[in-house]
């Protein structure tokens, strides 16, 4: 590990290639579309992380109040995809995530721009089911 990766966060260095053993199969309900993501309490509140669902990046958000949110990972203004770092918070009651990049809010439950209305992000179904997390990605949406 190099000096300048020995200080930066455990999030902030270079990625780790995964064996094949040991990658999870994504499990897929194809009678509803529900995608398996992770377990409930996997999941930090006013956190978020990124799911890679049928080569499609989604942030899955839960709140202080235990409720999920899933939207695309994808920051329509700086290209990257870094929406599942971004910051929880609310405006006006509306819950929200603020990009990590250039701080567009975007309202979790639609993902409409709250800074400039024209610009949405996908927002995708996600629920609970018993102490798992799944997510609806549309198949016009995966990849």
């Amino acid at each position: 590990m190099s000096t300048t990766e020995a200080t930066l966060a455990p999030e902030a260095r270079a990625p780790q290639p995964v064996r094949p053993d040991q990658r999870r199969r994504e499990r897929r309900h194809p009678e509803q579309g529900w995608s398996d993501v992770c377990a409930y309490a996997d999941l930090i509140p006013e956190r978020g992380v990124c799911a890679m669902i049928g080569g499609t990046q989604v942030a899955v958000f839960r709140t202080f109040d235990g409720d999920l949110y899933a939207l695309s990972n994808l920051d329509p203004f700086s290209g990257a995809h870094v929406l599942s770092r971004g910051i929880l918070g609310t405006r006006d009651g509306v819950p929200t995530v603020a990009s990590p990049m250039y701080k567009q809010v975007f309202d979790l439950r639609t993902g409409v721009c709250l800074d400039d209305p024209r610009v949405a992000l996908p927002a995708y179904g996600v629920r609970r089911a018993g102490g798992r997390v799944e997510v609806a990605v549309p198949d016009e949406r995966r990849r």
